[in-house]
C-alpha cells in the first residue's frame, strides 16, 4: 500500500517535493540496499552513535529482518531516492487482546530532516496498523532527542501511564 503526500517543503524549505512511502520488499535488491543505506546513515550520525554499521551487520541485516516473521519496513522516497525508513515489528497487547506495532527505527537522512518525511512515515505506519486491527503504536526515543520527541508528540504519542503509577519506563539488558 502506498501513501503519497504532495507539495511539502524539504528540511531547508527550499523546494517542493513529493514523498512516497511504501512497504519495502525485502526480496528486492534495490529495497535492501536502500534499507542498509538509510540505516547506515543514521548509525553514522551522532544521534545514532556516530559509528557506521559494520560489514558484518550490513550482511546480516536484510536476512535477519526477512527471517523475523513480524517485520514491517516502510521506505520513504523523493524522486526515486530513499530518504527515510521506519522499521517496525508486530506485537500483541495481552491487556487488549489485539495486535500492535512497535516502531523500532525511524530514520531520515541528513538534509531531509524537518521536512515532513518522518510524519509521512508515521502516517503510513498508522494506516497499516489500523488496517491490521492494531490497538496501538509503541516506540522508544532518547530523552535528549528533542526533534524526534516533538515529532512524536505532535503525532499523538504520549508517555505511557497505567492508573496512578506514573510513566512507564522502557528498560533493556544487553546479552553478550
Amino acid at each position: 500500500r502506498e501513501a503519497e503526500l504532495g507539495h511539502s517543503l524539504d528540511a531547508g524549505g527550499a523546494w517542493p517535493m513529493t514523498i512516497e512511502v511504501r512497504l519495502a520488499n525485502l526480496d528486492s535488491a534495490a529495497d535492501a540496499a536502500a534499507i542498509v543505506a538509510v540505516l547506515d546513515s543514521y548509525a553514522s550520525d551522532p544521534r545514532g552513535g556516530s559509528t557506521p554499521l559494520s560489514a558484518e551487520v550490513k550482511a546480516r541485516l536484510i536476512p535477519g529482518l526477512a527471517a523475523h516473521p513480524t517485520t514491517r519496513v516502510w521506505l520513504a522516497f523523493d524522486a526515486g531516492q530513499a530518504i527515510g525508513l521506519c522499521v517496525g515489528f508486530m506485537g500483541f497487547s495481552t491487556f487488549r487482546a489485539q495486535p500492535l506495532i512497535n516502531i523500532h527505527d525511524l530514520a531520515v537522512v541528513p538534509g531531509r530532516r524537518g521536512g515532513g518525511v518522518g510524519r509521512a512515515l508515521l502516517t503510513a505506519v498508522e494506516q497499516h496498523a489500523r488496517d491490521a486491527g492494531c490497538c496501538k503504536l509503541t516506540l522508544e526515543v532518547q530523552d535528549d532527542n528533542h526533534p524526534a520527541r516533538l515529532l512524536y508528540e505532535r503525532f499523538g504519542f504520549r508517555n505511557v501511564v497505567y492508573g496512578d503509577s506514573g510513566p512507564t519506563r522502557f528498560l533493556g539488558k544487553d546479552l553478550p
